[in-house]
């Protein structure tokens, strides 16, 4: 930021806005590195605009980001057309500010993995009307200021978005030491080379996706039902030197929580390999995303770096 040409006042104000700007941007947008450049487009909309005719801050930095993030959007789809083998989400470990608010399920489900994945399905209007008023709270009347809609108009998109991505399901709170069971159970069944125990974790309508962004090999399409699932993972877990050649090196394996659910994190030096969030229900394990994509990973390893993850995983993989 460049602070000769905006005063501090104005400065602080949009770095008291910027971990609200930015959890916005990453659901609208699935993507960490895309959410801080569109941030950083909005901080260069604030530098040039006349602020002493803005009242109300807030709403005016909230419809500039949500605005930029829609225009993303709409090339973003145009861009995954042609993107190679399945898309998934940039994966934020626990305590990330682009995970925003997460004091109710409401929230907390708006930035899981899984739900990340299912707004790809709406179009971008409905995605920000949705996001706006289930994660942030936002009323009607303020999603139609943001978006030049009516407030009938917003409801309407409302309710059309959330019959898009009824799933019946909720995912439970979880905290490190939840987390850490989970995976560990989940680890233990996939490296014993044994179906049925992988079988017993899973529901029996499960589904596997894979991101490998065309740089690590991956699946061409999500591979569903528990007995399916469970025949990927024993043999995705099932060690080579070729993986380990893939990925650059034999991984030490971690339990963390990303995106609120737990996952198994492959570390590989100073980088993450690859994240597999495990959205567990009251039934199992729903669906395992497995993230390998390097150029998604960044923000990630990023962080990892700052955090303690504490002891590797037991488990001779």
């Amino acid at each position: 930021m460049d602070a000769m040409l905006v005063g501090a006042h104005e400065v602080e104000v949009f770095e008291a806005a910027r971990p609200r700007l930015e959890a916005i941007a990453y659901r609208l947008l699935g993507s960490a590195a895309d959410a801080e450049d569109a941030v950083q487009d909005t901080f260069l909309r604030w530098q040039a605009a006349g602020r002493e005719h803005i009242e109300t801050p807030e709403a005016w930095l909230t419809k500039v980001l949500t605005n930029l993030c829609l225009n993303r959007l709409t090339s973003a789809r145009a861009r995954r057309e042609t993107y190679v083998g399945q898309w998934l989400p940039e994966p934020v470990f626990a305590g990330d500010r682009m995970l925003g608010p997460s004091e109710t399920a409401e929230q907390r489900e708006s930035v899981s993995i899984a739900v990340l994945t299912l707004l790809e399905r709406l179009s971008p209007q409905e995605r920000a009307v949705y996001v706006l008023r289930e994660a942030f709270g936002y009323s009607h009347g303020e999603i139609a200021e943001v978006l030049d809609l009516t407030e009938a108009n917003s409801q309407q998109v409302y309710r059309r978005a959330k019959q898009h991505l009824a799933t019946g399901r909720r995912r439970p709170a979880v905290d490190a030491a939840a987390a850490r069971k989970v995976v560990e159970e989940f680890l233990a069944a996939a490296l014993s080379g044994n179906t049925d125990s992988l079988v017993r974790l899973l529901t029996d309508d499960a589904v596997a996706i894979g991101d490998g962004g065309g740089v690590i090999i991956s699946v061409p399409e999500p591979i569903t039902g528990a007995l399916r699932v469970a025949r990927f993972l024993r043999t995705l877990f099932k060690p080579t030197d070729a993986k380990w050649a893939m990925i650059g090196g034999r991984p030490e394996l971690f339990a963390a929580v990303a995106n609120g659910v737990p996952a198994l994190v492959m570390v590989v030096g100073d980088r993450i390999a690859g994240v597999f969030a495990l959205d567990v229900t009251d039934g199992g394990i729903a669906a395992v995303h497995a993230q390998a994509n390097p150029g998604k990973l960044g923000r990630a390893t990023r962080q990892w770096a700052e955090i303690t993850p504490g002891e590797p995983l037991a488990g001779n993989w």
